[in-house]
């Protein structure tokens, strides 16, 4: 089994900002690419799980089989665990452990999936390499990630372009890479995948309502989350500069004409059977 090595700091950190985010995520709105290949009995490992609605999600997918979410934090677990229970599932169960040396064995997983992990790893191609090492034969490794330079709006903003030029700051001081949507077949192919399937989905927020819960989330995530502290420590911003970019998000999400396009790269890599 790989030994566990250094990864990137997770920029987002666990603050409520990020977790209303997280939470919001489901298998039909966050990993519909996927849902084609599931069928009742599979073996999945959700990596990177946070709050659980996606493994809930999956977990109902297979009813005659199990899924396991993954992730370093364990405080976040509890959340996860809670979102089982909610939902009554008995094929579910949560673990702490890090992509780069999972501990499980050799061929265990029909599928392993991550969504938005890469883009926070120090070594995506060794992370790869380990989703594919516990997939069975014939079976799947599934990854969606977004892409931040391949995000859009209107209106023009300076002020979000100030907030999209700091957070690939960052997040690439802190050891991850932002733009991972584009590169994630360049790694599969580097990890030793052959059979490689890539495309690409949006999230877009455009109505009232969501343009106050994704402007609201994010002008929460830059004054108060982990990534805020990051951003000073790091000197890459001030408090005032931090509190700028917030009220620019709040701006956005106020006005009538408000679009935004989350792009996100994604992935099916089939195991050689």
């Amino acid at each position: 089994m790989p030994e566990a090595r250094e990864t990137a700091v997770y920029t987002h950190g666990h603050h409520e900002s990020v977790l209303r985010s997280h939470s919001w995520r489901t298998a039909a709105n966050s990993a519909a690419y996927l849902l084609g290949e599931l069928e009742p009995h599979m073996r999945i490992l959700d990596v990177g799980c946070g709050p659980g609605t996606i493994t809930a999600d999956l977990a109902g997918l297979v009813p005659d089989g199990h899924v396991t979410g993954l992730e370093r934090e364990p405080g976040v677990l509890e959340r996860a665990r809670a979102v089982a229970d909610e939902r009554g599932l008995g094929n579910v169960d949560f673990a702490v452990g890090d992509v780069h040396a999972l501990d499980f064995p050799d061929d265990t997983f029909c599928v392993v999936h991550a969504h938005q992990v890469l883009q926070h790893v120090g070594d995506p191609v060794r992370a790869l390499r380990e989703m594919k090492r516990v997939t069975r034969p014939g079976g799947i490794v599934a990854v969606r990630d977004s892409d931040y330079a391949a995000m859009t709006w209107y209106p023009l903003s300076p002020g979000l372009d100030d907030w999209l030029e700091l957070y690939r700051r960052v997040a690439r001081a802190n050891g991850g890479e932002p733009d991972a949507g584009r590169r994630l077949k360049s790694w599969a192919l580097a990890a030793g995948f052959t059979d490689v399937t890539a495309s690409s989905a949006t999230w877009t927020f455009s109505t009232p309502e969501e343009r106050a819960w994704w402007s609201g989330l994010w002008a929460d995530r830059t004054v108060a989350s982990a990534y805020a502290g990051r951003a000073v420590e790091g000197g890459h911003a001030t408090r005032e500069d931090l509190r700028a970019v917030a009220g620019a998000w709040r701006e956005w999400g106020a006005r009538d004409d408000g679009w935004f396009s989350v792009l996100h790269g994604e992935i099916i890599c089939r195991k050689e059977a």
